[in-house]
């Protein structure tokens, strides 16, 4: 079954990617969710006007992804959060942590395009995240954890 994806769909493509996936899956969950539509030949038609039009815009898109990439490689977040005498903390650091303190830096990306690596953080120390900004652009930052 082909079904065009509507949103991007981790580990399975980017939105507006025509992509084939076994008849349950597109039924029961991908068009139920709003993520795809199923591919007919009027809706591939259809598909290939707007790719046409959208192919301008995603090259500007692009660029302003790996400009801010070239900005994320360079930058160490901070998130201070409570630990006890030996380096251990409370609870542990998650993306949505993580999304709050880059926004505190000046740059606003969704807790669901970052991945931590090593995850899940329970001590104080520095880490590594990468970021999904664009198809094909993922850089990979640091972060910092701190004690209070």
């Amino acid at each position: 079954m082909e079904v065009i994806l509507k949103k991007n769909v981790d580990k399975l493509g980017y939105a507006h990617e025509i992509v084939s996936v076994k008849p349950g899956y597109g039924r029961n969950f991908l068009i139920p969710q709003g993520y795809a539509v199923l591919a007919t030949a009027s809706a591939k038609k259809a598909h290939a006007e707007v790719m046409k039009q959208k192919a301008h815009k995603e090259t500007k898109l692009l660029s302003e992804a790996q400009e801010l990439a070239s900005k994320l490689e360079t930058l160490t977040v901070t998130i201070t959060t409570k630990a006890g005498e030996n380096g251990k903390i409370f609870g542990s650091v998650n993306t949505v942590q993580l999304s709050e303190a880059l926004k505190k830096a000046g740059y606003d990306l969704d807790r669901k395009s970052l991945k931590i690596k090593d995850e899940p953080i329970r001590e104080i120390g520095t880490y590594e995240a990468e970021a999904n900004l664009h198809k094909g652009v993922k850089p990979v930052f640091k972060f910092e954890v701190v004690s209070e």
